[in-house]
């Protein structure tokens, strides 16, 4: 079966780290596929079993080639060889599949192979200037004069032999370092070099096929600082749900950077994943989906509570609870969803209910309020919730026991009305007014 690699060449003559970090590009490309392995100063992906997943050669290039840029990546090319794939990118040719393998091989200088570029200066007396001239050479006049790796490099270019290669493996975790350029002097100038970092997270992340939850970025200062302001800093940074969504934790981040201030310059920036859950795949409807219109909604929810802060945005939770009015509490956003279910009454309940019920008067035994009351519905009793204790002004402890008789009436001026007749005992005994029917 004919291999499909890419190999993604680096600059390891830069001297910004992030452009030659193989462990981190190797890492981010674990999202592609899991045979990643790095081979000079290239890393080489092997995607064939992965092109159907990613909907086809067309789109898992456009995918790989943009994401390895923004990662630093010089040059990407793809052969149906990794040997192949790693010499068309020391060459500058992207895609090895335009024509046969051995006729492009051909074409090429031979020092695009490392393994044959190793005795260039003798390969230069005999004449040799391409991997055709090399190959033209007498296999067992090679074998004599060469080591065995120029002739095994080779076949294993132009596929006639097969390749032996070490996988790298997906760690635990997820800590990645990365050396600043130059002297960061504001917090917002962290987000550049975060990115990066953030880049090589999602890719982990897909990998594991989960989502983080919660991610910390931590600085260090640089070494020209004052004794006053420390080594350095860091922030978390959470997440109402799961996600490995580059850009939305991007903005996340930079909300919170633009409320931070740095003592001193930084010199260098680490991420860790510190939460992470896993990730549910969602399936897609034929139908309009409104998930994504969902899903955005979340990530703005995130954004302004990044901004305004946590108790700004809060989220309503059901509780397990009787008295409609506990029924709901509020929770921050990144709260933990609550499952509560409540078993349904067969006496309806209002829409619109009152914060605080309001007592009726009474005229001959029977409650008013615009006139006399109609019950055309109940009673639908509610009783318990004595474990519920609150503090009094005088700090003793009252209980929010109830006693309640729930009827559905109708005031000939209000409309449907909900009230309720407390019996806790003769002498608080009334009814009150708790809800509005629409």
């Amino acid at each position: 079966m004919s291999m499909h690699w890419a190999a993604l060449l680096t600059d390891v003559r830069t001297s910004n780290s992030s452009a030659c970090d193989m462990a981190g590009i190797a890492l981010w490309a674990l999202q592609f596929t899991p045979r990643v392995t790095c081979s000079g100063q290239a890393v080489m992906l092997e995607i064939t079993q992965s092109l159907r997943l990613f909907g086809g050669q067309a789109q898992l290039h456009a995918q790989v080639e943009s994401g390895a840029k923004e990662m630093g990546v010089r040059f990407t090319a793809w052969a149906p060889t990794s040997l192949a794939a790693l010499a068309f990118a020391e060459a500058g040719i992207a895609d090895g599949f335009a024509k046969p393998l051995a006729q492009m091989l051909d074409l090429l200088p031979f020092d695009c192979l490392s393994a044959v570029k190793v005795h260039a200066a003798t390969l230069a007396r005999l004449g040799c200037k391409t991997l055709a001239d090399v190959r033209k050479l007498p296999r067992s006049g090679i074998s004599r004069r060469f080591d065995k790796e120029l002739l095994l490099a080779l076949d294993q270019a132009y596929g006639l032999r097969p390749e032996i290669c070490r996988w790298i493996t997906l760690p635990l975790s997820f800590a990645a370092r990365l050396e600043l350029p130059g002297r960061v002097d504001t917090a917002s100038g962290l987000l550049f070099g975060a990115r990066r970092l953030l880049l090589q997270m999602s890719g982990w992340l897909a990998a594991r096929h989960a989502g983080v939850t919660a991610f910390t970025l931590r600085w260090r200062h640089d070494d020209m600082r004052a004794c006053t302001a420390g080594e350095g800093g860091d922030i978390t940074i959470r997440t109402a749900e799961p996600t490995q969504n580059v850009d939305h934790l991007c903005r996340l981040l930079a909300e919170h950077l633009a409320q931070v201030v740095l003592l001193a310059p930084a010199s260098d920036i680490e991420v860790l994943a510190t939460e992470v859950s896993p990730l549910a795949e969602k399936n897609h409807s034929l139908l309009h989906d409104t998930a994504k219109q969902s899903e955005v909604l979340g990530q703005v929810l995130e954004r302004i509570e990044a901004r305004l802060g946590k108790k700004r945005v809060l989220l309503p939770k059901l509780v397990e609870d009787h008295r409609l009015e506990c029924m709901q509490c509020w929770q921050a956003l990144d709260s933990p969803r609550s499952n509560a279910v409540i078993n349904p009454t067969h006496v309806p309940q209002p829409a619109w209910i009152l914060r605080t019920p309001l007592k009726l008067a009474m005229l001959e035994n029977r409650p008013i309020y615009q006139g006399p009351l109609l019950l055309l519905l109940g009673p639908d009793r509610v009783e318990g919730s004595w474990w519920h204790q609150t503090q009094s002004s005088e700090n003793a402890s009252q209980s929010k026991t109830v006693q309640r008789d729930y009827w559905v009436a109708l005031s000939v001026h209000a409309g449907a009305l909900w009230i309720f007749q407390q019996r806790l005992d003769a002498e608080d005994a009334a009814w009150y007014l708790h809800g509005h029917f629409a």
